[in-house]
């Protein structure tokens, strides 16, 4: 066909398009969803065409605008995952698929200064969109497998096409070495969930081997994650299968298998990341009765290898019935709890044997296999999840869920009340419920409505995809009954949701009813005498605070309030006073606008945490809790340090206020 029938072809479709999106402009936002359907009709019959992709992209603008997201998913665009973006265009029904397209249009359109979407500015949407590529570079590259040309659907053509637009406009040059850059960035901080990580490597390895693209500076850094994955000792160095690899342990002396042990610790403690290689040696090393090797598997200081020693029946058990293939970021979860030395406390090793003997129940279970799939027990997902909080309790994310409240308690609990932890996970995977009181009031998980979250999160960990539903309706009706008390409710929510180790004395500010600062020069003097070494007699942080953020965009613009936890307050290597804290939105490093950027490494941080100068920290801090125990009257803030914070949240969300 020629060029010019082609066009033909698509005038009239655009004409129709445009006109529909007028009637959706002007539709009211009940009748919104009935002309939405009739746009994404349209812009699907545009998306399929050869050259529609310019066409949908000079109208993604006017479309939002029109109203096209509206009530959906992508509505808020800051809300939106990269990771989740592949598998929508892979496997989602056409509208879906259309609408996902249109919003990566949009974001191309913002990219390249074209577009202005308020809560998500070019510099944001360039970077999703590189992530987006970097994460279906199989499909930039022609790297597909027989299973995925079997299910292609009738817009995956269209789909290949709009990645190799975006990545025409974005430019492929440096896409894989800052993938290399973010990859390591996000293992910095030792998430729970790294799948999308692996997936990531996968495809770097791919387009090395396959494609040979050259990364720079960057193939070292790629080279140390590829054979972290598929190569991490000498035995396994050319991925040769986990049947041959077994095979070669079998035939191994004495020095070589040390020499195994040792090298699969290295390469799981240096990257975050574990190689389902490292799961068939500690499989073969149980077989075998080769146990002597532990130590040196799991990568344990003497800490760690006492309370192996200690408790060695329980960790046999452990390993037998949760290390696979499939739940391998275990081993890294359990070498860390056994480092953090938590099974000296006399319930957990209790809990834990009961974890592994009970019975979960049939809503449990189904609910587990809906998340993770039936090649494993259900049971064995829980028990992996629980290993992996309980040694990374900063590595918990909320996934794409507005319950950060529920995350960070979950983070906390394994942080500093792990006993409780197991507690609420009996209850959930024996009884369907968990009962917490507030106020002297059980509130029982099985009879209360709905919360934030209005599904079962699948796209988080086991602990979190157990116990995320019933936290967060009990946090909902914690809400419900403190809403008419005229003060912000998580004054009372926060210590009876999270423990009696919460502060009392609770700090705001501003005021509920306007909105406004109140008192805000107090407040920072108070945030300071509570939390500040120099200003609170030396007082370190004894257990995490819960606390109250005002997030800011990189360009300083409010987006909203957040739920995040203190954690510590200290020197870092330089001499600067920093606040280290837990943020449950699954990525810690953050740009929040005039010159703060949230750091998830090099300044002292431990694994999970993200951290602040106090200073800047302050500034975006609007509720913070603290137990009336400060030390010695410690000497007066400046003046000049409190203007300089003030001024810092009045440029930015504080800017109306």
């Amino acid at each position: 066909m020629s060029m010019n029938a082609q066009t033909t072809q698509l005038d009239p479709l655009a004409a129709k398009l445009d006109r529909l999106v007028d009637q959706l402009s002007s539709a009211s936002r009940f009748a919104k969803v009935s002309y939405q359907g009739r746009v994404l009709d349209c812009a699907r019959r545009v998306l399929v065409h050869p050259d529609g992709l310019q066409m949908l992209q000079e109208r993604a603008a006017a479309m939002e605008r029109a109203g096209v997201f509206t009530g959906t998913d992508w509505e808020n665009p800051a809300a939106l995952l990269p990771r989740l973006v592949g598998n929508t265009l892979s496997h989602a029904e056409p509208p879906t698929i259309v609408l996902e397209c249109l919003s990566l249009l949009r974001l191309l359109s913002a990219a390249q200064d074209e577009h202005a979407i308020p809560s998500f500015p070019a510099e944001n949407a360039r970077h999703f969109l590189t992530q987006v590529l970097a994460l279906n570079l199989d499909r930039l590259f022609g790297v597909t497998s027989e299973a995925t040309r079997a299910q292609a659907g009738p817009l995956s053509a269209a789909v290949d096409r709009l990645l190799a637009f975006l990545l025409d406009r974005i430019g492929a040059a440096g896409i894989l070495g800052r993938l290399v850059d973010e990859i390591w960035r996000i293992l910095a901080q030792r998430p729970l969930q790294v799948d999308h990580v692996k997936a990531m490597i996968l495809q770097i390895a791919l387009a090395i081997s396959q494609r040979g693209e050259n990364l720079g500076e960057a193939r070292l850094g790629a080279d140390r994650l590829i054979s972290a994955l598929f190569g991490p000792t000498h035995l396994c160095r050319e991925d040769p299968g986990l049947d041959a690899y077994r095979e070669r342990l079998a035939a191994a002396d004495a020095r070589v298998l040390h020499t195994e042990a040792s090298g699969m610790a290295r390469a799981m403690l240096d990257t975050g990341l574990v190689s389902d290689y490292h799961a068939a040696l500690l499989g073969w090393i149980m077989e075998n009765r080769q146990t002597h090797l532990l130590p040196e598997v799991l990568g344990l200081s003497s800490t760690g290898v006492d309370a192996l020693r200690c408790y060695e029946p329980l960790i046999h058990r452990l390993i037998t019935d949760v290390i696979r293939p499939g739940t391998t970021q275990a081993v890294l979860g359990l070498s860390m709890m056994l480092e953090r030395g938590i099974l000296y406390s006399p319930p957990i090793a209790p809990s834990l044997w009961r974890l592994i003997q009970s019975p979960l129940s049939p809503a449990c279970e189904r609910t587990l296999q809906t998340a993770y799939g039936t090649a494993l027990p259900a049971k064995t997902h829980l028990l992996a999840g629980m290993l992996m909080l309980l040694g990374q309790p900063l590595g918990i994310g909320q996934g794409n869920n507005p319950t950060c409240q529920s995350a960070r308690a979950l983070s906390m609990w394994a942080l500093n009340d792990p006993d409780y932890l197991f507690w609420l996970v009996a209850n959930a995977t024996c009884n369907d419920r968990i009962v917490m009181h507030f106020e002297g009031q059980p509130l029982d998980s099985a009879v209360l409505p709905l919360g934030l979250a209005s599904h079962t999160p699948l796209d988080a960990d086991p602990v979190s995809t157990i116990l995320l539903p019933h936290l967060d309706r009990i946090y909902a009706e914690m809400g419900r009954r403190t809403a008419e008390r005229g003060e912000d409710p998580h004054k009372w929510i926060n210590p009876e949701l999270h423990g009696w180790w919460v502060g009392r004395n609770f700090h705001i500010a501003v005021d509920v009813a306007t909105g406004k600062l109140a008192e805000h020069a107090r407040f920072l003097r108070d945030f300071h005498a509570s939390y500040h070494p120099l200003y609170n007699g030396n007082q370190p942080v004894i257990h995490p605070q819960p606390a109250g953020i005002a997030v800011t965009d990189s360009n300083a613009g409010f987006i909203g309030w957040h739920a995040i936890s203190i954690v510590r307050v200290a020197l870092d290597q330089t001499g600067t006073m920093r606040v280290y804290f837990f943020n449950p939105n699954n990525d810690s490093g953050q740009d929040w606008g005039k010159g703060i950027v949230v750091s998830t490494h090099g300044h002292g941080e431990r694994f999970g945490e993200g951290s602040l100068p106090f200073g800047q920290f302050a500034s975006r801090l609007y509720i913070f809790h603290d137990d009336g125990l400060q030390g010695a009257d410690g000497p007066p803030v400046p003046d000049a340090e409190i203007d300089a914070i003030t001024e810092m949240a009045r440029e930015s969300w504080a800017r109306d206020r």
